[in-house]
């Protein structure tokens, strides 16, 4: 057993797991300590480093491509300090923490671990349900599908919609940006019908716009993440990205119309967003300006 224990956190690792603990002191980031414990197989590990400073060092975790799905969902995104596979080092203790990188690094060469891109999820992401409340509103999911409620802070174009309900079958994908205090981040469940859309988030009824606090705003990568463990694998939708399409989840046998839609079902969705927009004009909770700007911004998008 090759074990680190920091005030940042715990390394330990027995041969064929990486287990990763966040540390409880307060300088350790809400996000770190609230996504937990990390157990990270050998198979799903590219390389580790020891990065010695000054004062302190550091020692990082590399994964394979495709095989963490909060990687998948932040997309390299996350602060160094809410990363949970960086572990600050006292420098007194470098000295431990080269002999745990060179423990994994000679069980990787034991193991034959391959360094391509893995083609499932190696790691489950965080536990279901999940709910985390954000500057825009509280959103949720239970495994089945998302649950958006919004805050008395939310566009009144939102709030007018009600809570937004959506169910995994009809996710595209998830698209997160942190809010990193100097501009607003956003997390967006693309659905087969908002996939046009180009909705800024502050208006957009499948988005959270992230404007409030950057220590809060960041757990709406949980979310993300637990989402994007149960959508299809990046590696089964590589042929739609080649060709620049959106990713889509895997239809029923015959059902080709929902796996690549005809230019029939993109006139009648763009008819159903236009429809809403009037109703949501004619009932006055739309102004004649900001009609016309989300009208135009939907045209857009089609």
């Amino acid at each position: 057993m090759a074990e680190i224990i920091q005030r940042d956190g715990t390394w330990a690792f027995d041969g064929s797991t990486v287990r990763i603990t966040p540390g409880l002191h307060r300088s350790v980031p809400l996000f770190r300590q609230t996504y937990g414990e990390v157990a990270v197989p050998l198979e799903a590990v590219s390389g580790v480093v020891y990065e010695p400073e000054r004062k302190r060092g550091r020692l990082r975790l590399r994964l394979r491509e495709g095989a963490d799905p909060l990687l998948q969902a932040t997309g390299g995104r996350l602060p160094d300090a809410a990363d949970p596979y960086r572990l600050s080092v006292d420098i007194d203790r470098s000295g431990v923490a080269e002999y745990v990188a060179e423990e994994i690094r000679h069980a990787l060469l034991l193991e034959q671990v391959p360094e391509e891109a893995a083609r499932t999820y190696l790691l489950p992401g965080p536990p279901v349900p999940v709910s985390v409340r954000s500057s825009d509103g509280t959103v949720s999911f239970d495994g089945v599908q998302v649950r958006i409620d919004w805050s008395d802070t939310s566009d009144r174009v939102k709030r007018a919609t009600g809570p937004r309900i959506i169910g995994l079958p009809d996710l595209v994908r998830v698209e997160w940006l942190p809010n990193s205090g100097y501009e607003d981040g956003f997390l967006r469940f693309v659905t087969h019908d908002s996939v046009f859309s180009k909705l800024p988030p502050e208006k957009d009824p499948f988005a959270l716009d992230l404007w409030g606090s950057t220590r809060r705003d960041l757990l709406t990568a949980l979310v993300a993440t637990a989402v994007m463990a149960r959508l299809p694998h990046p590696s089964t939708r590589a042929g739609d990205h080649a060709q620049g399409d959106p990713p889509r989840l895997p239809s029923a046998p015959g059902d080709t119309a929902r796996s690549r839609p005809s230019p029939r079902d993109d006139h009648d969705v763009l008819l159903r967003r236009l429809r809403e927009l009037g109703e949501l004009h004619r009932d006055g909770v739309l102004t004649d300006e900001e009609f016309a700007t989300t009208k135009a911004a939907v045209l857009r998008g089609f």
